[in-house]
């Protein structure tokens, strides 16, 4: 199981070679605004390959948590700082909450780079915390979004959540 991990982040290590934007060492990244739907779908594809590696069922884009995620990237890069607080002293509860999310926050990871999306998933995954909360297994829904300058620095946010169901007592139906 380890030697899988360890083959898929070094597979996500050389898929960023040639990700869109070009970034390649001393050229800069540049996210253009038609890669938003390629970056979004390479990343989600990449953790769900490293979810099903770690036993962890896949998760899937929710539109809240894609909100929430875009809010705080862009505020980060406000505030020039990457950390979990918004600029209003929100917490990830709080940004989940305003959006509407209907479930549980299971957590959220950032990044402040110049490095591509795959480049920032390989970091996030050496780090036992960003790891654990990209592999939860609770997590069901995910939320990912990034905010570039114009300098190319570009701040990123995951958010993942674990959604409500509601239940119903089917014996008691009189359908």
């Amino acid at each position: 199981m380890r030697l899988i991990s360890l083959l898929l982040v070094l597979t996500l290590g050389l898929a960023a070679c040639g990700t869109t934007g070009g970034y390649s060492g001393a050229k800069q990244y540049k996210i253009s605004s038609g890669a938003t739907n390629k970056i979004q779908f390479r990343v989600l594809d990449s953790i769900n390959a490293l979810r099903q590696a770690s036993g962890a069922v896949p998760v899937e884009y929710n539109a809240q948590l894609n909100a929430a995620a875009a809010t705080h990237a862009r505020d980060m890069a406000l505030q020039n700082r990457p950390w979990h607080f918004g600029s209003d002293g929100s917490s990830p509860l709080d940004r989940v909450a305003r959006v509407g999310y209907a479930g549980e926050l299971t957590g959220e990871t950032i990044s402040e780079t110049y490095e591509t999306e795959m480049e920032t998933l390989a970091a996030w995954m050496e780090q036992s915390d960003t790891k654990s909360v990209l592999l939860d297994p609770n997590a069901r829904d995910m939320g990912f979004a990034w905010f570039q300058e114009q300098n190319g620095k570009i701040w990123w946010t995951l958010v993942m959540g674990q959604p409500t169901f509601a239940t119903t007592d089917i014996a008691n139906f009189d359908g």
